[in-house]
């Protein structure tokens, strides 16, 4: 099992603070949800799927036109069933399914009409709700000190970057997995211990989890980098990681995708894996139900907080909350919160309580990785709330290594 003050402290550490966001949907969990028509009819009774079911409100600005993430009923899908049960309910309506999600979560995403959706819900009672696909971002490492990789040369001397020094980092003897759930990870990158046999890509029309941003890596770098003569240290050096590619090489992604991801996480890793979510968007009830339920089986998530003077509570996942997930925001070096005052939520007793500290505080430091000139060019352009993604996104995030934080109950 990962050692808790190695990689989960790692990782939980790395959740690079702050998600970026387009919407803020829906305040708590509910049952039932009904896709919203275009002159759509009013919120009902949560207790059937069908037209009388609670509306869940689109927003424009950041959802995916003709796209859409449906769950499956608890118990009311066989396991084994779902791809079945998602075609046969999408193709009544002309409906194209793109991914069946079947551990953390039962359900499938599917291309179609709002009206087609709204259709197949009313007729299969096996449909819980139905919601519209979002774009999501990955979260931006600002002031990182990244060297150009690739032209050859000598690497830089190997240095400990001040946050993973701050919370005792660069030793560990940990054992399992590190899931980078990211834009990939450079697979042959020296400095890290990629498990290419576990990682995977869920981006449309790629084939290989590479990394083409160079955002996974740096991730990855913070977590686990090799305690050698080269580069930096991570938290918690040689911990194997594994690449889970669900954002594009612009950093941006759907939740159809990144669910995907999720699922696959639940479904290979171990209890004492660690997983980290460098990446947001808006309130999305199917994901957070994806990353409690493959939480509850023992794997811990590290969430990213946000850093836009907002409450996580308003963004996914950063607001899944139960056991194994840690939702984590910025500190400086002295232990003083940042100033983009993120509210997150208290992990520590499962309660769903906001304050202005999160439980898990981190160190934001600037931890050199070797990234690629262009890479660092396109951060800079998209960091500093500089819009990220096509749909408007905006996110600013420090780097950084973790230490625990006072916080106020």
């Amino acid at each position: 099992m990962l050692r808790k003050s190695g990689i989960i402290g790692g990782v939980a550490l790395v959740a690079l603070v702050g998600a970026a966001y387009a919407a803020a949907g829906g305040k708590g969990m509910p049952g039932e949800w009904l896709v919203q028509l275009p002159a759509a009819g009013t919120a009902s009774t949560p207790a059937a799927a069908s037209a009388k079911a609670p509306v869940a409100e689109l927003k424009a600005g950041c959802k995916i036109a003709g796209s859409y993430i449906c769950v499956f009923r608890v118990r009311a899908v066989g396991r084994g069933n779902e791809r079945s049960e998602a075609v046969r309910s999408a193709s009544a309506d002309g409906g194209d399914v793109s991914h069946v999600y079947s551990t953390a979560l039962q359900g499938f995403a599917v291309q179609a009409s709002a009206q087609g959706v709204a259709n197949m819900q009313a007729r299969n009672p096996n449909i819980a709700y139905c919601e519209q696909d979002q774009v999501a971002s990955i979260i931006d490492p600002v002031g990182i000190n990244a060297k150009p990789g690739g032209g050859g040369g000598t690497p830089p001397a190997q240095t400990v970057p001040v946050g993973i020094a701050r919370v005792g980092g660069g030793t560990t003897t940990a054992a399992g997995i590190a899931w980078v759930i990211d834009t990939g990870i450079d697979l042959n990158q020296p400095d890290l211990i990629v498990d290419t046999v576990l990682s995977r890509n869920f981006v449309a029309r790629e084939s290989s989890a590479e990394d083409a941003n160079g955002h996974g890596r740096h991730v990855a770098g913070t977590i686990g980098a090799v305690n050698n003569s080269i580069g930096v240290v991570g938290v918690a050096p040689e911990t194997r990681v594994a690449a889970v590619r669900v954002l594009n090489r612009r950093g941006t992604g759907s939740y159809a995708d990144i669910i995907s991801g999720v699922d696959y996480v639940a479904a290979t890793g171990r209890s004492g894996d660690v997983a980290n979510m460098s990446l947001g968007g808006g309130a999305s009830h199917a994901l957070d139900n994806a990353v409690i339920a493959a939480a509850s089986n023992g794997i811990v998530f590290a969430l990213a907080a946000g850093n836009e003077s907002t409450s996580a509570t308003t963004k996914s996942p950063a607001r899944a909350n139960g056991p194994n997930i840690v939702t984590v925001s910025a500190v400086d070096r002295n232990d003083v919160g940042r100033a983009f005052p993120t509210s997150a939520i208290r992990r520590s007793t499962g309660r769903r309580r906001a304050f202005r500290s999160s439980r898990l505080g981190k160190t934001a430091v600037t931890t050199p990785f070797r990234v690629p000139r262009w890479r660092r060019r396109m951060w800079r352009v998209c960091s500093c709330w500089a819009p990220c993604a096509p749909t408007g996104w905006r996110s600013t995030t420090p780097t950084a290594a973790a230490t625990r934080s006072r916080t106020a109950d």
